[in-house]
């Protein structure tokens, strides 16, 4: 099995550390992460500036690479430089959990997006404890993850999928496949001022789940013990809202084709 791993904690993050100390015997394992913590870059790509790659020794048997990039730019140039294609990208140990709409911040969600767009077999992989300093702390993690990989590759998903995998703290109760919940923040943002008396912003709050007592959400599910395990894709229409937006199309906006709602020039909108 030929595997990529990344992240968005960066190459010297304890979560990368223990996926490659825990990885299968056989397995041939390549590491692009970015040269700093990349958190909450989404899928970011690096455009503006070149992107450099530099080796990193991460002991035997591992292929391991720094890049000044986003997690989605490691798996671009990952790509380029291996000499075959992987058979899965792992993204992660996270520290700290991706859970419901955190997703669409994500950096460690990215990274395994960014495989699927090109069709490689994906995980992005969390640990719901942002107290996680040494690789001990995500054992457990790594050893769900790598269950999963062998998993995924032996029965692989429909084209574009990612199993967004959160693992909680403390005991473990099971697992749970779930879909994702509406995760918000209160208290977003707080000003202040700096020594200049200048107003300055600073991103904080804390953290709404709105969801019910189910565990088929994933932060239920994380948060009463459970792995959660939620299939997630880059597809993001939204296919129960298309046939209204089509009758708009047909019945009202066609027969305005201008952007304004004005007819054809010589036309009426009778």
């Amino acid at each position: 099995m030929r595997v990529l791993i990344t992240n968005d904690d960066g190459i010297r993050a304890p979560g990368i550390q223990a996926l490659v100390e825990a990885r299968p015997e056989g397995a041939e394992v390549w590491v692009m992460a970015p040269d700093r913590e990349r958190s909450a870059t989404g899928q970011a790509i690096t455009i503006h500036k070149p992107l450099r790659v530099d080796e990193v020794p991460m002991g035997p048997g591992v292929k391991a690479f720094q890049l000044n990039g986003t997690p989605s730019d490691c798996v671009k140039v990952a790509t380029a430089l291996m000499d075959a294609r992987p058979d899965i990208v792992l993204s992660g140990i996270n520290r700290g959990s991706n859970l419901g709409t955190d997703v669409m911040y994500s950096g460690t969600v990215s990274g395994a997006i960014e495989a699927a767009i090109y069709d490689f077999p994906a995980i992005a992989l969390s640990l719901d404890d942002y107290d996680a300093y040494t690789p001990d702390r995500y054992e457990t993690a790594a050893a769900a993850g790598w269950r999963l990989a062998r998993l995924l590759v032996e029965r692989p998903l429909a084209a574009g999928t990612v199993l967004n995998v959160n693992v909680p703290a403390g005991r473990i109760r099971g697992w749970r496949a779930t879909r994702l919940g509406l995760r918000r923040y209160r208290d977003v943002l707080h000003r202040r001022f700096d020594p200049r008396g200048k107003a300055y912003y600073w991103m904080a709050g804390e953290i709404e789940d709105a969801d019910s007592d189910d565990e088929s959400i994933d932060t239920v599910a994380v948060r009463r013990g459970y792995i959660s395990v939620t299939p997630i894709t880059f597809d993001l229409t939204n296919y129960g809202a298309l046939e209204t937006v089509e009758t708009w199309v047909i019945d009202t906006l066609a027969k305005s084709p201008d952007a304004a709602g004005r007819a054809p020039s010589g036309g009426t909108d009778e």
